[in-house]
């Protein structure tokens, strides 16, 4: 007996390993993942016991799983825990791994895509990729397809057999991503039309690839200021793709190889030309739109301005509104994770309903109307599920995202009802915070007022994250190879 407590320690350590080694935050890997990495360990180290492996792991991918089930009063714990539950399964689902290993099949010299078959009769194939899902999503195409070379640009950490993985930064580009997108760009312009290109395409991807027309400094400054105004995430990648030389269709215009792109999309509706800035993607977008945009925000960065009116001038070219050697497949979106999340909720019991998958605006004001729309909502033991993704203004000088923002304004409406509510970054980052989102239930704003804490004050500071900090109810789940948006599920006892 003593020697099996000894190999369930080693097992944990070799898994509390693989998940910290990376640093703050943690890397959330799947189950499967996870289990292989210890089972490689124990294979080394402990030989006859090797086939045990799968009775004793069970990682959440919500690291703080237990802490925020248990902290508040006992009439909530339950709930809290289904929603939790929830929300972990369809991280599990959406992870980039799991859904190329569903989705993805080969048969002979085909590979099929959500039944979509593709002749694989090509001199060479290349697997390229970029975005926060775009390692988990290789690792797993490395175990489908033979490749002759691969890179990928990610956030995550994943060791992958042959393709090489290359660290990028997020939400700012930076000379690392610069020197990372050449590998890529060499690729596509060595294949010819007699080879296929893989390309793996998550949110993310527009920082994650990244050749700038303009200088880096420049397009940092411009991307900050858009994003801390508020604008829509179609019109930031409407700016970026007119001060690049990769996206709206640049990158896959530098080939005449065969390109199947696979995309995990974190914008509402799939639109391919603004996911990841459309890389692939022929685009509708003008340099005439971009500058609307500019000027609607106020941004009056000079490089990026004579930038804009050169392209309107026709000194440079245009994006391309046609390609035609790609086929562009999605093969996951927030409604597919509000669909998991409905099944989830039924099998544990409740009724439940995806009510929207298009909540965006203002994160203060949408967590004001999401907490109306569950005190009102007339039926008990019901799941409400949201998808989308809402913005935030910044006026403060705090740390936080929108997700707990959500949440944070939502306290105040669901005080003394029996409603918990969840909302989280399915990528696993909200804002400028180590969080992905937060929880709350009836009891959390009596909770908040014990502790002397003031909501307003906190939303006035855009200072969500020390605020659920503060409580303990900030979600931790560190990057979880997936980005599908946002995610809000609401339980109502």
């Amino acid at each position: 007996m003593l020697e099996m407590e000894k190999i369930i320690a080693r097992i944990s350590d070799t898994v509390a390993i693989s998940l910290l080694k990376y640093g703050n935050p943690p890397v959330a890997i799947p189950n499967k993942i996870a289990i292989e990495m210890a089972k490689e360990k124990l294979e080394m180290n402990f030989g006859m016991y090797k086939i045990q492996i799968g009775l004793f792991i069970f990682l959440h991918m919500i690291k703080n799983f237990e802490e925020l089930a248990e902290n508040t009063i006992k009439k909530f714990i339950n709930a809290r825990r289904d929603a939790l539950e929830i929300m972990d399964y369809v991280l599990e689902e959406m992870n980039g791994y799991n859904l190329i290993k569903k989705r993805v099949k080969i048969f002979k010299k085909a590979i099929f895509i959500d039944g979509r078959k593709f002749n694989l009769s090509c001199k060479k194939i290349f697997l390229t990729g970029f975005g926060k899902a775009s390692a988990s999503m290789a690792k797993a195409m490395e175990e489908i397809i033979e490749f002759d070379e691969g890179y990928v640009i990610s956030t995550e950490e994943i060791n992958l057999r042959k393709a090489k993985l290359l660290k990028g930064t997020h939400p700012f580009p930076s000379e690392e991503n610069i020197k990372a997108t050449e590998k890529i760009i060499e690729i596509f312009e060595r294949a010819d039309e007699n080879d296929l290109i893989f390309v793996l395409i998550s949110g993310g991807g527009s920082s994650l690839l990244c050749r700038p027309s303009i200088s880096l400094k420049s397009m940092i400054e411009m991307t900050k200021e858009l994003m801390e105004k508020g604008c829509t995430i179609e019109e930031l990648n409407t700016v970026r793709k007119h001060i690049s030389d990769v996206k709206g269709g640049k990158l896959a215009k530098k080939t005449k190889a065969k390109i199947i792109s696979l995309i995990i999309s974190d914008i509402i509706g799939n639109p391919v030309e603004f996911i990841s800035s459309g890389p692939t993607s022929p685009d509708t977008t003008t340099f005439h739109d971009a500058m609307n945009i500019l000027k609607k925000y106020g941004i009056k960065n000079k490089e990026v301005v004579q930038h804009i009116k050169k392209g309107i001038k026709g000194k440079i070219d245009e994006t391309p509104e046609k390609i035609d050697n790609v086929e562009n497949v999605i093969i996951a979106d927030n409604e597919m994770a509000c669909k998991k999340a409905k099944k989830k909720a039924e099998e544990k019991g409740y009724y439940s309903r995806v009510v929207s998958t298009k909540v965006r605006g203002e994160a203060v004001n949408a967590g004001r109307d999401l907490a109306i729309y569950a005190k009102i909502y007339p039926r008990n033991r019901s799941v409400l599920i949201f998808g989308g993704e809402t913005t935030v203004k910044v006026k403060g000088k705090g740390n936080g995202g929108r997700n707990q923002e959500l949440v944070l304004s939502s306290i105040k409406e669901i005080s003394d009802e029996n409603i918990v509510i969840i909302s989280c970054g399915t990528d696993g980052i909200d804002g400028s915070s180590l969080a992905a989102g937060a929880i709350a239930d009836g009891y959390s704003y009596e909770k908040a007022s014990e502790k002397g804490l003031n909501i307003e004050e906190y939303l006035r500071e855009n200072n969500s994250y020390e605020f659920f900090k503060k409580m303990g109810d900030a979600i931790i789940t560190g990057y979880t190879g997936t980005n599908v948006m946002d995610l809000q599920i609401i339980v109502k006892l």
